[in-house]
């Protein structure tokens, strides 16, 4: 709504998000703790050791990705928790500390697809 989209496009991304994640037989939650990470002084470090966790957390759920697709389940990164974090929390009672990055439908895909790769050279732009 704070976007201004009609109500027919907002109900339908609704309806969409809400039975990707009704539907999914599996759903995996990506969260990330600062608990354990190093604590430095000042703010510089301490940004970088944040963006480290952060992309440590997505790297997991990338590998999580690849695993499902090795075993040839279906599997689809969501963000939806990031518009409702305190939501989901109190909902499945996680620590406050805790830092909500994505959820993963994990299911077998009701159609099947046939899996393709782009050449690496379409991909890696070398410079000299």
């Amino acid at each position: 709504m704070a976007d201004g989209l009609a109500e027919e496009t907002i109900e339908r991304d609704v309806t969409r998000s809400y039975r990707r994640i009704t539907s999914a037989p599996l759903l995996i939650l990506v969260c990330l703790s600062m608990e354990d990470m190093d604590r430095y002084s000042d703010d510089r470090r301490q940004q970088h050791e944040n963006t480290m966790a952060i992309q440590s957390t997505a790297m997991a759920g990338q590998n999580l990705l690849l695993a499902a697709q090795a075993l040839d389940i279906g599997a689809c990164w969501m963000c939806a928790p990031l518009f409702c974090p305190e939501a989901v929390k109190g909902c499945l009672q996680l620590p406050a500390t805790w830092q909500l990055q994505g959820l993963i439908a994990v299911g077998y895909p009701a159609e099947t697809w046939e899996k393709t790769r782009r050449p690496i050279a379409e991909l890696i732009k070398y410079r000299p």
